[in-house]
């Protein structure tokens, strides 16, 4: 059986899947297993202003603070903010590049299911009966 198969107790037989789609399975699994740490959420370069009335970042054209690392994420609907500073940045972007990769390997292991499923259950051999050019709309 190929990692993945089986859940909540419903089997795919290895028959049903095509070569090419085991083959891209254990192509994203492997891929996955890889990742590492992965961090969430978004990181910008922020140029600010202060409060100071007299203050460069008033003047015509303002000079602002600057440049503020800050890295932004959700816990449980909330907002969390950190700022990070120049080493800290250097040191946590492999996990935030790990991060955007493990999104763009989850969502083609989704499209790569929906495909399985669809070949398996014979849906888009039905769709394309119900509408064989393709078309939509």
């Amino acid at each position: 059986m190929v990692h993945g198969e089986r859940q909540t107790g419903v089997m795919v037989s290895k028959q049903t899947l095509r070569p090419s789609d085991r083959r891209a399975h254990q192509r994203l699994s492997g891929a996955l297993a890889d990742i590492g740490f992965a961090l969430p959420g978004s990181v910008v370069e922020r140029h600010m202003r202060c409060g100071k009335a007299a203050c460069r970042c008033k003047a015509d054209p303002p000079e602002l603070h600057g440049p503020y690392v800050q890295w932004t994420w959700r816990v449980q609907g909330k907002t969390v903010t950190r700022y990070l500073s120049p080493e800290q940045l250097a040191r946590y972007q492999p996990w935030f590049d790990n991060a955007r990769r493990l999104h763009q390997l989850v969502t083609e292991l989704e499209a790569l299911s929906l495909r399985a499923a669809q070949h398996a259950e014979g849906w888009a051999q039905r769709l394309e009966e119900r509408n064989p050019t393709g078309k939509t709309g």
